[in-house]
C-alpha cells in the first residue's frame, strides 16, 4: 500500500494528515489566528546586547523579543567580527533583517538567523550568500555535477546570491530550474525594496499556508494521493501544483465523501490517543510518555507480555517493538529537544544493538534531524530531535489547573472546533433542523463569544439551528450534541 495525504480544512483550522501504509505517521495543524512563523522575515530591532551569552534580543513585533545567537549569524555578519564578540558587530536600536528559524515555544521567544533563505520548490534562494549547493539526498555524482553547472551559470549571469538545489530537483530540466530562480531573484528584490522603505517591526515575507508547503516541501515518491476536503482549498492547490510541481496534479483529488476525511484510517482516534501517557503494544506491553519543558522520557515495560522461552528473550522482544513504536510516536506527537528512553535493562550486548538499529532504522523517515547515543549500562538511550514546533500536546491542550499544571486537558477552542467537527457530522448523517449543544461554561462562553461568526457560517452553511445550554457539570473537554 501506497502513503497518503490527507488535508482537513475548516474555517478556522487546516490539518494535515501523513499515512503511511495504512498508519498515521504525522500530523501537522495550523489555525487561522495563530499560524507558526518558521520562514517568515522580519525588519527587527535589537532591544538588547548581551555579551555574556554572545546573543542579542529582537524586536519583530511578537509578544516576546525574539532571540539571535552568534553561531546564527550569516556569513556577511560574521565577517564583521572574526574575534566572535557580538557586541563588536551589534548595538541596542540596531536595525537588522532577520529569518524566524523556531517558533516560540512555551516561555522561549522565536529563534532567529541572519542567514536569510527562501525556498522554493526545487531550490533554496540565499541573497547574502555566494553559495552553490546540492542536496545531500541526490547521490547521483552525474546528477549533482549537473545541477551545479546549472546554478553557477545563472549566478554568473545574474550576478546574485547563493542557491542549494533541492531532492525536488533532481532530474527536472535546466528551463524549470531557471524559471524557479528567476521567481525567487523577483521574490527577493520586492522583499529588499520593502527593506528600504518600512519601520522596524515589521513583517516583510510570510510562508506559504499549510496545506500549500506540503506541496512545495513533497519529496515522498511513494506518495499515491493527496485528499482534500474543501473544494475551495482543492482548487488553489490545483492551480499551485500545475504551475510549481505539475507531477503532482494529478496525485490530489477533492473528497466528498459523506464520512468525515479524518475518520479514515481512524486518524480522529490516533490524534486522541497520542495525547495519552501511555501507548499500548501489540505484543502486551506499553510505553509512557512523560513531556517536561527540559526534557521528554520514555519507560518501555513488558505489562501483560509474557510470552518467550526465556526472560531475556521477553524483554529482547518487548523493546524490538517498543522502538518501532517509540520513532512513530515521536513523529505523531511532534516531540523535540532531549529525549531520554529507558529500555528494559538487556544482558546480551548483541541484543542491545540490534534494539539500537532498530531504533535508528526506524527513524530514518523522520524528516527531523535526530542523533542516537549508544545504549548505557542501566538500559538508556540517549537522543536529540530537532524541534522548529510545538509538539501535538502545546498545540491542541493546556495545562490542567486541577493538577497543578502536572497534566493537560484541551483548550476551549479545540473543543469548540470537535463541536464544530460533531454538528457537520451529525448533520449528515440525520436530517435535522435543530441541534443542542451541552457543554461546559468556558466552552459555550466561547462559543457564543469568540466563535459567534465561526457558529453563524456554520449554521447558514448547514442550514440548521444550533442552541446552546451551560452544564455546571461537565468538564472542559466534556460535550453532547443533542438532536431535536
Amino acid at each position: 500500500m501506497s502513503d497518503e495525504i490527507l488535508i482537513n480544512v475548516t474555517l478556522r483550522e487546516t490539518r494535515v494528515a501523513f499515512v503511511e501504509n495504512g498508519v498515521l505517521q504525522e500530523v501537522m495543524i495550523e489555525r487561522t489566528r495563530n499560524r507558526g512563523l518558521v520562514g517568515n522575515i522580519y525588519k527587527g530591532k535589537i532591544c538588547r546586547v548581551l555579551p555574556g551569552m554572545q546573543a542579542v534580543f529582537v524586536d519583530i513585533g511578537l509578544e516576546r523579543a525574539a532571540f539571535l545567537h552568534i553561531s546564527d549569524l550569516g556569513a556577511v555578519d560574521r565577517e564583521k567580527a572574526p574575534t566572535d564578540q557580538i557586541e563588536l558587530i551589534f548595538h541596542d536600536g540596531q536595525e537588522l533583517v532577520v529569518q524566524v528559524v523556531k517558533d516560540p515555544i512555551g516561555a522561549k521567544g522565536a529563534r532567529l538567523t541572519t542567514e536569510i533563505a527562501i525556498p522554493s520548490v526545487y531550490q533554496v534562494y540565499m541573497p547574502y550568500s555566494r553559495t552553490c549547493g546540492v542536496s545531500q539526498r541526490i547521490e547521483c555524482e552525474k546528477e549533482r555535477m549537473r545541477l551545479r553547472n546549472v546554478i553557477e551559470t545563472f549566478q554568473r549571469e545574474h550576478a546574485t546570491g547563493g542557491f542549494i538545489a533541492r531532492t525536488a530537483a533532481e532530474g527536472v530540466e535546466e528551463s524549470a530550474l531557471r524559471n524557479d530562480m528567476l521567481f525567487l531573484l523577483k521574490l527577493w528584490n520586492s522583499i529588499a525594496q520593502r527593506i528600504k522603505t518600512v519601520k522596524p517591526k515589521t513583517l516583510l515575507h510570510e510562508d506559504l499556508p499549510l496545506s500549500m508547503r506540503v506541496l512545495r516541501d513533497l519529496h515522498r515518491a511513494r506518495v499515491e494521493k493527496i485528499r482534500v476536503d474543501s473544494r475551495e482549498t482543492y482548487g488553489r492547490l490545483l492551480k499551485f501544483a500545475k504551475e510549481f510541481v505539475p507531477e503532482l496534479a494529478p496525485l490530489i483529488e477533492h473528497y466528498s465523501g459523506e464520512r468525515p476525511l479524518f475518520d479514515l484510517y481512524s486518524v480522529e482516534d490516533e490524534i486522541q490517543k497520542a495525547l495519552e501517557r501511555r501507548v499500548m503494544l501489540k505484543s502486551g506491553g506499553h510505553l509512557v510518555f512523560d513531556q517536561t519543558e527540559a526534557m521528554t522520557t520514555i519507560d518501555v515495560n513488558t505489562g501483560a507480555f509474557v510470552g518467550g522461552r526465556s526472560l531475556e528473550e521477553t524483554i529482547f522482544k518487548t523493546n524490538l517493538e517498543a522502538a518501532q513504536a517509540i520513532a512513530r510516536q515521536l513523529r505523531l506527537r511532534n516531540i523535540g529537544g532531549i529525549i531520554i528512553i529507558d529500555f528494559i535493562d538487556m544482558r546480551d550486548e548483541e541484543h542491545k544493538q540490534q534494539v539500537l538499529h532498530a531504533l535508528e532504522k526506524s527513524l530514518e523517515k523522520d524528516h527531523a534531524k535526530n542523533t542516537i547515543s549508544e545504549v548505557s549500562s542501566l538500559g538508556l538511550v540517549e537522543m536529540t530531535r530537532k524541534r522548529t514546533r510545538e509538539s501535538l500536546a502545546h498545540i491542541l491542550c493546556e495545562p490542567c489547573p486541577a493538577c497543578g499544571g502536572r497534566g493537560v486537558l484541551k483548550t476551549p477552542e479545540t473543543v469548540c472546533l470537535e463541536i464544530f467537527r460533531e454538528v457537520i457530522r451529525e448533520v449528515r448523517q440525520y436530517n435535522v433542523q435543530e441541534l443542542l449543544v451541552l457543554a461546559s461554561n468556558e466552552v459555550v462562553e466561547r462559543l457564543l463569544d469568540e466563535e459567534a461568526d465561526t457558529l453563524s457560517e456554520l449554521e447558514t452553511f448547514l442550514g440548521v439551528r444550533i442552541k446552546f445550554r451551560a452544564e455546571a457539570q461537565y468538564t472542559q473537554e466534556q460535550y453532547d450534541v443533542v438532536l431535536l
